[in-house]
This record gives structure tokens, C-alpha cells and sequence, in this order.
């Protein structure tokens, strides 16, 4: 067990302890995990909170933060250490790390991370070690990304693309893909940070629509910025079903430097492992779950009814109880609403909802007990449970995330 940080105190009352802001705790934390000389003014931040801690040095104040944040100081998913990773990357709209995970496990060292929301931000820390950086539109961000590093990653925000996401923004008169400032033009700035850095590669993942939206101009022009930059691109739709027991149909994106690999360098996803073995979801589902859980019998009552409502009208709508044997329906960031679209069928009661850490299995996060023996790596969720299924909704397929990912390193090994 590590040594409990002493905290600096001149009196015995109780005092608040005052942490460093959102970007000064990314200085800090990303020097302390790549040693990158670009984050250098850490050293800054340490000067300006020696009051928290007896002893002030990065590493003390590092491990202060993290106790005072999560009570203790070990980061279960460490990447390795510099020198001794086989690649380099960075981790945009981070979410809570599925990319991340993916990449460390087949020996990647990221240095650079980059979350807008401040919950995913928490749990990116209690996992990882890193707080990351924050809008990635803004330049006070983007000055931080070392200038070398070896692939580009990310799962850039989906809502203009989905066919959800566009169906409302269509109803509510607001303009949608590209058209849609806020949200649109996020892939210009991977597409900025791509020109301006060069790294050997790319792997992007966005909704199974985003290659039909807008009779595929969008994706055209995401593809033909990417192949003006130098770059090769390829893609396919694959269902994480392969990996665990959910439908979850993504676009993923690979291309290579043809600077670097030449102008016919190309991706195969056919190289890419799937498992034959089908997936069920009772491998994920707990035992002796709290009836917190449970539908109460007014939600239940409105389901059902509203179910029965668009049947009459030849609709499709309406909650899905899931088959354990069988493989659930896409789970959404919406899920903390009803978890109308995965319920667990009891028997004598109602039917309850995914807890948390189901719903992270059911992204292939490693949760003990459900699929790891190993307590100390297990996914840490630091946040409450609403926050969660917004996480892991918004959350990639981390073990397909990792398959697409071992193919890339073969890649970046034979140039």
C-alpha cells in the first residue's frame, strides 16, 4: 500500500483544500505521465500549491490530488513507461478512454489526451492517471499536442451524423452534419492537427450513418480532406456483436502516411480478428442486483403503454426486454432516462435496468467480477450512476477498438 500524502496544515480546524483548475491539473498530470517537455510549466503549478503538501515536489502534489480526489493514489491502467512503448499516441474526445485502453494493452504510450466533459474527465483520471485537456477547438488546447507522435485517435461526437441525432435536429428546424457549427466542424480539427503534425497514422470511429448521411456527402468530404492531406483511407461498418453481447454497429477509419508508406500503402480490414465464438448476455449479467434497479411499476406502466400505442400504428417503437442467451440492442447515452431499450426481464417483479457495471461489460471494459479476477484492473467509476450510462453510451467497444488496433501496430512495425 502506498504512503497517505501529508497534507500541509497550520492549524488542526478543518480547512478546504483548494486544487489546482481543470487546465493547470492537465499540465500537471500529463507531465507526471509522459515527461514531454511541452508540458513543462507543471513545475509552474507545483510552485503555486507547495501549501498543499509538506514536502512540495510533482510527484508529491500529483499524489495529493488523487487521494484528496479519490481517496487514494493507485491509477489501475498505467500505459508504459517512456522508452518502453512500441508507439505513441493521442486520445481526442476522450470520452473515458475506450481508445486508450485499447491502444496501452497492445503497448501504445499516450501523450496527449483531450475531453471536453468534466465527468468523463473524472473518471478518465481515476483510470488512467491523466486529467485531460479540455476543447479541443481552442488553441490554448491544441498548443499542448507534442509535436511528434505516431497515430491520431478518436472518436470524434456523432450527434450531427446519427440517424437519431439528425432526426431531431431536423425536427426542431436546427441544421445538421457539417452544416452544424457546433458540433459539424469538429473533424476540421482533427483534419488541422493531422496537417500539422504528420503522425504516421489515423483511427477514427463515428455511428454506422455517418457514411450515408446527407447522400454521402459528408462522408465524401471527409474522406477527400483526409486523401488531400497525403493520407490513405480506408473503412468498414463492423458490429461490436463480434466482441461483446451488444448490437453495435460503427464506422471506423484507418488511413497511413503516404510520406511515410508510399502512395499505395492501404488498409485491410479483412485482417481484422473477429471472433467466431457468439456472445450472450447473461455472461455479463450480475446476481443479487439492489432494487434500485428495478422499474417502478408507473414507469413500467408507461412502457408498456407506449409500446402498445405505436404497434397499433405499425411502428417499431417501444422498450426491449433482452434475451440473456442472445445479444442486447445498442445501449444509449440516454439510457439513465428508462433503460427502455435493455431491460432484464425478473421473475415475480418488474423488469430492472443495466447497473453501471454492466453496462461497462457490456462495452468490454474490464468489470470485476463480471469478466476480470483482477480487483486492481478493474474500470474505476468514480461518478454517479446516471453519469455512467451517459459514459459508457457515448463509450466505443473498447475489445474492437483493440482488434482494429493490432492491426494498425503491424503497420506502424513494418515501415
Amino acid at each position: 500500500m502506498e504512503d497517505k500524502v501529508v497534507y500541509k496544515s497550520k492549524s488542526k480546524k478543518s480547512t478546504k483544500v483548494i486544487l489546482p483548475q481543470d487546465n493547470d491539473l492537465a499540465l500537471l498530470t500529463h507531465y507526471h505521465s509522459t515527461n514531454e517537455p511541452i508540458y513543462g510549466n507543471a513545475l509552474d503549478v507545483v510552485e503555486q500549491f507547495t501549501h498543499l503538501v509538506e514536502e512540495p515536489n510533482l510527484d508529491n502534489l500529483y499524489r495529493a490530488i488523487q487521494q484528496k480526489l479519490f481517496g487514494n493514489t493507485s491509477v489501475p491502467f498505467p500505459g508504459p513507461k517512456e522508452g518502453k512503448e512500441l508507439f505513441t499516441f493521442i486520445d481526442l474526445f476522450a470520452g473515458i478512454g475506450g481508445f486508450r485502453m485499447a491502444l496501452q494493452n497492445l503497448g501504445g504510450r499516450c501523450v496527449f489526451t483531450s475531453e471536453w466533459d468534466k465527468y468523463s474527465k473524472q473518471t478518465y483520471f481515476a483510470n488512467y492517471g491523466e486529467y485531460p485537456f479540455g476543447d479541443i477547438t481552442k488553441d490554448s488546447t491544441k498548443q499542448y499536442i507534442p509535436q511528434e507522435f505516431d497515430v491520431i485517435c478518436g472518436g470524434f461526437p456523432c450527434q450531427p451524423f446519427s440517424i437519431a441525432g439528425v432526426s431531431k435536429k431536423i425536427s426542431l428546424g436546427r441544421l445538421h452534419g457539417f452544416a452544424d457549427e457546433k458540433q459539424g466542424n469538429l473533424f476540421f480539427h482533427i483534419a488541422d492537427i493531422i496537417e500539422k503534425h504528420r503522425p504516421k497514422a489515423f483511427f477514427l470511429e463515428n455511428v454506422k450513418n455517418l457514411v450515408s448521411h446527407d447522400k454521402k456527402q459528408t462522408f465524401k468530404v471527409i474522406k477527400e480532406t483526409l486523401e488531400e492531406l497525403g493520407y490513405s483511407f480506408d473503412h468498414k461498418v463492423i458490429d461490436g456483436k463480434h466482441f461483446v453481447p451488444q448490437h453495435r454497429e460503427r464506422t471506423l477509419m484507418v488511413g497511413f502516411d503516404k510520406r511515410v508508406y508510399g502512395d499505395n500503402v492501404k488498409f485491410d480490414f479483412s485482417q481484422v480478428e473477429l471472433p467466431e465464438e457468439k456472445q450472450q448476455l447473461k455472461t455479463i449479467l450480475q446476481e443479487n442486483v439492489e432494487s434500485k434497479f428495478t422499474l417502478s411499476d408507473k414507469l413500467w406502466n408507461y412502457l408498456q403503454e407506449y409500446a402498445k400505442k405505436h404497434k397499433e400504428k405499425g411502428n417499431g417503437f417501444g422498450f426491449g426486454l433482452a434475451n440473456p442467451d442472445g445479444i442486447s440492442r445498442t445501449i444509449s447515452a440516454r439510457y439513465y432516462k428508462d433503460g427502455a431499450e435493455i431491460l432484464i426481464a425478473q421473475e415475480g417483479k418488474n423488469p430492472r435496468r443495466l447497473t453501471p457495471h454492466e453496462a461497462g461489460a457490456l462495452q468490454g471494459y474490464p468489470i470485476y467480477p463480471i469478466n476480470t479476477y483482477d480487483e486492481t484492473k478493474s474500470l474505476v467509476i468514480p461518478v454517479s450512476d446516471n453519469q455512467a450510462y451517459r459514459q459508457f453510451g457515448n463509450s466505443v467497444v473498447m475489445p474492437l477498438i483493440q482488434a482494429v488496433g493490432n492491426q494498425i501496430l503491424q503497420r506502424l512495425k513494418s515501415e
